[in-house]
């Protein structure tokens, strides 16, 4: 009998048990209304799951008030196989939330977020998280309506293990919000995500990722970004966007992205240990752009960066004195140490940004004459394959600048810095593809700056205490950290991957209907082939795919066009990238040859046109407002007898915004084209947008402009990076060829004119202040 209280105890206790966890409920959702009433019910530890399929415009307020131990779980039923879809988005507010699984595609939200963690201003999110889930190409119909994907509020949440990718349209993928006191101070968490492709917005508000704005700038976020990968972010010049104090970006890959780093507005940024890895061949790619005060830049590797300016490896700006929150503040108090950098051209530079030669154009607020102040560059590392003669570029003097202790392998390649940094002749221990460790041959000395202490640990985690070296690596046996193996990062069930597949070569008749039906079955990457004949058609083509049109092998076969006036013989859809060679296209005077779709262009199109004839159009190309390709190409073609040529000039709003990033022209003919020849515009002075890209060389303009109002062959105004060359210009009923903007990379060379005006280059063209 004496064991019988202990029995009773036990039962009692197992009974217990099995009670609380009877409270930590599953409840398998499958309708909008069980949703509302699981999430209306749900207490801590419960977990709330969505059924398998596709949720289409649904609205999700996710609140309730979980706990640490117990935190409210929402989920898929299977992780990728809940797909929210539709006009719809999901908003979050409470304590200890967690999504787990979501797939987020084919729609776009109703309000200014996709993921939001609040329900308004007074239901924040705190200690809530969003992970394993996907959200792609979830873009609003038009680019020009900003939205964010992730909006973060409150405090201490995390997005984590996720794969986000395909934002095309304004506004940055992430953003960290600091507006009222409940969402200052976060210490928010954006960790192991994949940051998948973001293509080429062509303007500003591109970033991947945005602390903070402007106004808040003042504000500590203390957000950490860290493991995470950035695979082409090319939305702008800006992929993380650092606008508030104290945040950490650390141990996070940045492969082939367009773009920096940049600590755009506020202070106390730690960038440590970081990879930043290019190709050594397009110089789009950047590194780390300096603003404001009290920055560490330690333990980051750069290989293969070959940007200039603003996308330099190293970009150390000049800021504006008394400068307003929005603009660009004084560089000062600033750390770089222990940093490595191999292959990467002239990969300091200070004063970028000085524009004092603008003055006259300028307001006195705009002028950026703040130098570097009470800055140290120490104990960093420079290999070159290749000598460079300018490792340090000075836009405007380094003055403020101590340099300790950096070494370079040049070569034996003369420089101009030797009391700045050192030559050496260490070489390098090949860990992987793309990384590659200093061996240094001797004992360095190791520059003991203030505070220099406090930097532990390498690049690779490992600690300095013993083997401690110069740049971002001890000295010692390392291993390769395998930074592009896509599963460490994202979720555990989406890959973006994709099996590279043999296009399909497919045989199109000049039988009435038999193109427009292959274009139509066609698989993306797929090549028609025209048999040799005439084309008659009367509808636009729709072109919402990649596809390859081409006359078959010594052919030129002719496409001609009767469609209704002003539609496109091809019509360019939101996916589209028509590349067509050798064909003759025909119109009737009206019509368009190529042109987008005016409205809902919730993608990219890009177009490429090569030894084909084109005659007899009203348009050659028609790009509308709000919509972009990332490269557009006429080569080894020939124009006449158009009205208007290539038309992108639509983007008039002064944002900074542009039809095309890339517009080449090379080895054409245009003959009696009657206006707008070229017409590709950027309006709105921002120094942070640095394109679009003119080329236009080797070609033949007769004829042209004779209904130019403004008297001008090719119209670039605004565009950052043209390169007119080689070219003949004769007979062209215009005052100009073309006006450069000097301050700007505009150039011309080689060209012949007669009777056709001139080329001029004014040094600051007048533009309308975005700010």
């Amino acid at each position: 009998m004496k064991f019988l209280p202990k029995l009773l105890f036990i039962i009692a206790f197992f009974l217990l048990v099995i009670s609380c966890k009877n409270e930590e409920s599953i409840t398998l959702v499958k309708t909008e209304t069980e949703l509302k009433e699981a999430i209306k019910k749900a207490k801590p530890g419960d977990n709330i799951v969505l059924k398998d399929g596709v949720w289409k415009d649904i609205e999700i307020e996710f609140f309730g008030e979980g706990t640490k131990e117990k935190p409210i779980t929402l989920r898929a039923e299977t992780a990728g196989e809940v797909f929210i879809e539709g006009v719809s988005n999901l908003k979050i507010g409470g304590t200890y939330l967690e999504v787990n699984g979501l797939f987020f595609r084919n729609g776009h939200s109703p309000t200014t977020n996709v993921i939001a963690f609040r329900i308004d201003n007074d239901k924040v999110a705190n200690y809530c998280s969003v992970n394993n889930s996907v959200i792609l190409d979830y873009n609003q119909l038009q680019r020009d309506k900003d939205d964010l994907w992730v909006q973060f509020y409150g405090t201490h949440n995390k997005l984590a293990n996720c794969y986000i990718a395909g934002k095309t349209n304004g506004g940055p993928t992430v953003r960290v919000d600091l507006k009222g006191n409940q969402s200052i101070r976060n210490y928010h968490q954006i960790i192991n995500n994949h940051f998948g492709p973001r293509p080429r917005k062509g303007g500003a508000r591109g970033e991947s990722i945005q602390l903070g704005s402007s106004f808040t700038s003042m504000s500590p976020s203390n957000t950490t970004i860290a493991n995470n990968l950035f695979e082409e972010c090319n939305g702008e010049v800006e992929i993380i966007s650092s606008k508030t104090n104290f945040n950490i970006i650390k141990n996070n890959v940045f492969y082939k992205s367009e773009g920096s780093v940049v600590t755009r507005h506020g202070n106390y940024a730690t960038i440590d240990g970081n990879y930043f890895i290019g190709d050594g061949v397009n110089k789009q790619y950047g590194g780390i752009r300096i603003v404001n005060t009290g920055h560490w830049i330690i333990n980051n590797y750069f290989y293969n960066i070959i940007g200039e300016n603003f996308r330099s490896p190293l970009a150390v700006m000049n800021g504006i004195p008394k400068s307003p929150l929005n603009r660009y503040n004084q560089v000062t108090d600033v750390v770089v140490a222990f940093n490595t950098y191999v292959n990467c051209k002239s990969p300091w530079q200070f004063g970028v940004g000085t524009n004092i030669a603008q003055k006259d154009v300028l307001p006195k607020s705009e002028i950026r004459s703040a130098r570097a102040l009470r800055t140290v560059v120490a104990n960093n590392i420079i290999y070159n394959k290749v000598g460079d003669k300018n490792p340090i570029i000075e836009h405007d003097k380094a003055d403020g600048v101590k340099f300790k202790n950096n070494i370079i392998n040049n070569q034996g390649v003369d420089f101009a810095d030797t009391k700045r940094i050192k030559a050496n002749t260490f070489e390098l221990t090949k860990l992987s593809d793309n990384i590659y460790i200093p061996k240094l041959t001797s004992e360095l000395d190791i520059y003991d700056g203030f505070g220099f202490d406090t930097i532990t640990e390498d690049l690779f985690g490992n600690s300095r205490a013993n083997l401690n070296s110069i740049g971002a690596t001890v000295q010692g046996e390392l291993k390769d950290p395998l930074i592009l193996d896509k599963t460490k990062y994202g979720t555990n069930w989406y890959s973006n991957v994709k099996e590279i597949k043999k296009p399909n070569t497919i045989t199109a008749s000049a039988t009435i209907g038999d193109l427009e039906a292959k274009i139509s079955a066609a698989n993306p990457g797929d090549i028609i082939v025209l048999s040799s004949g005439k084309y008659d058609v009367s509808k636009s083509i729709v072109i919402n795919k990649s596809i390859t049109i081409q006359s078959k092998e010594g052919g030129k076969s002719e496409i001609v066009f009767s469609g209704a006036e002003n539609t496109p013989m091809f019509e360019l859809n939101p996916y589209g990238i028509l590349n067509i060679k050798n064909v003759v296209l025909s119109g009737n005077g009206k019509q368009q040859a190529f042109a987008s779709l005016k409205e809902n262009m919730f993608n990219h199109f890009g177009l490429t046109v090569s030894g084909c004839k084109i005659n007899n159009f009203n348009y050659v190309l028609k790009a509308y407002k709000q919509t972009f390709a990332e490269e557009i190409t006429f080569t080894n073609t020939s124009i006449s007898n158009c009205e208007n040529g290539i038309e992108l000039s639509e983007e008039t709003n002064d944002r900074g915004d542009y039809n095309t990033e890339y517009l080449t022209i090379d080895y054409c003919d245009f003959t009696n084209v009657r206006q707008n020849v070229i017409d590709y515009y950027r309006g709105g002075y921002d120094e942070s947008t640095i394109g679009g890209n003119l080329l236009v060389s080797n070609s033949t303009f007769s004829n042209c402009g004779s209904k130019e109002k403004n008297k001008m062959l090719l119209n670039h105004r605004g565009i950052v990076n043209v390169n007119i060359k080689k070219n003949v210009f004769k007979n062209n009923k215009v005052d100009f060829v073309s006006i450069l903007w000097g301050a700007k990379n505009n150039f011309e060379s080689d060209n012949t004119l007669s009777n056709s005006g001139k080329i001029k280059t004014e040094e600051n063209l007048v533009m309308k202040l975005m700010y």
